[in-house]
Formats: C-alpha cells, sequence, structure tokens
C-alpha cells in the first residue's frame, strides 16, 4: 500500500551524511505546499530517528518510511 503514496517532490539525499539529509529537507519541505508530500530518499540510518525528530520539531507529519536495497524512503506531508 506504501507504493501507492505519491510525492509531490522527490529529494535524493543518498550518500549524504548526518545531520545533512535533515538540513535539506528543512529547506526542501518550503519548496511544496501545505498538504503536499515530499519523499527524502536517503542512505543514512540515522535518518530513521532524525526525520520522526524533525518532524515533531518542526509541526510535519512523517506519512511512511520504506527501506529496501540500502535505501531509505521517507514520505514527509507539509503541515505548516
Amino acid at each position: 500500500m506504501s507504493n501507492a503514496i505519491q510525492a509531490d517532490k522527490v529529494m535524493d539525499l543518498k550518500g549524504l551524511p548526518c545531520p545533512m539529509p535533515v538540513v535539506k529537507v528543512s529547506k526542501g519541505i518550503k519548496e511544496v505546499e501545505v498538504g503536499q508530500i515530499l519523499e527524502a530518499q536517503t542512505t543514512d540510518p540515522g535518518s530513521l530517528t532524525d526525520f520522526p525528530a524533525w518532524a515533531r520539531t518542526s509541526g510535519n507529519e512523517i506519512v511512511d518510511t520504506i527501506q529496501e536495497n540500502g535505501v531509505i524512503r521517507i514520505f514527509i506531508k507539509r503541515n505548516v
């Protein structure tokens, strides 16, 4: 069912070390409208804890997280 999520913007953050994926997404989220979905693709295992913490403090929402073939795909809904 997760593959049914359609991202309005995809950010390829593969290969970037912590904290760069979150830093880039915190800027990139402003490029989608409130209610739209941003997909962050990262290989940093720290993203599994960094993104939920960032979402809580920023007011945005992690809709889904998919791990496949070493890539972590995090779907974030812009709420603010």
